[in-house]
C-alpha cells in the first residue's frame, strides 16, 4: 500500500506592508518633532558648578563680548530693549526671559540690563550658565 506523500507548502510572511507603516512612522516622527535652534551669537557662558539644566523657553536676550544685544536673532539696542521687552512680553512663556551674556561683559552692563528687563515687566530672569564638569 503506497501513501501519498503531500508536499509541505512553504510559509511566507508578506512583510512589504509592515515595512510600508514602518516609514510612515519613521516619516511622521521626523516632520513632528522640534529642533532647538541656536543663533549664530558666539557667547563663551560663564561657568557654574550648581547651574541646572532648564527646557528653552521663547524669549532669549543674548550680550556679546562688544556689549551687543539680540533679543532672539533681533539686534537690540539698550535704548530700545524696554520697549521690545514690553512688546514680546504677551508672547513669552511664563513671563520668563533667559538672559545669556558674555563671561567678559562688564558686570555693569548685565546689572543695568536685568534692571531694564524687570522694569520691562518680566516676572522670571533666568541666567544662562554653563555646567562645568570638571568636577
Amino acid at each position: 500500500m503506497q501513501f501519498k506523500i503531500k508536499q509541505k507548502r512553504k510559509v511566507m510572511i508578506n512583510i512589504t506592508s509592515l515595512i510600508d507603516v514602518m516609514f510612515l512612522l519613521l516619516i511622521f516622527f521626523m516632520v513632528s518633532s522640534t529642533f532647538l535652534e541656536q543663533p549664530g551669537i558666539k557667547l563663551e557662558l560663564p561657568h557654574a558648578q550648581s547651574a541646572v539644566l532648564i527646557e528653552q523657553k521663547d524669549y532669549t536676550l543674548f550680550v556679546d563680548k562688544e556689549g551687543k544685544m539680540f533679543l532672539n536673532r533681533e539686534e537690540v539696542l539698550v535704548k530700545n530693549l524696554g520697549e521690545k521687552i514690553k512688546a514680546a512680553l504677551p508672547n513669552m512663556q511664563d513671563g520668563a526671559l533667559i538672559l545669556k551674556a558674555d563671561q567678559d561683559v562688564s558686570h555693569g552692563v548685565v546689572v543695568r540690563i536685568m534692571d531694564v528687563v524687570k522694569r520691562s515687566g518680566v516676572k522670571k530672569l533666568i541666567i544662562g550658565t554653563r555646567v562645568d564638569k570638571s568636577n
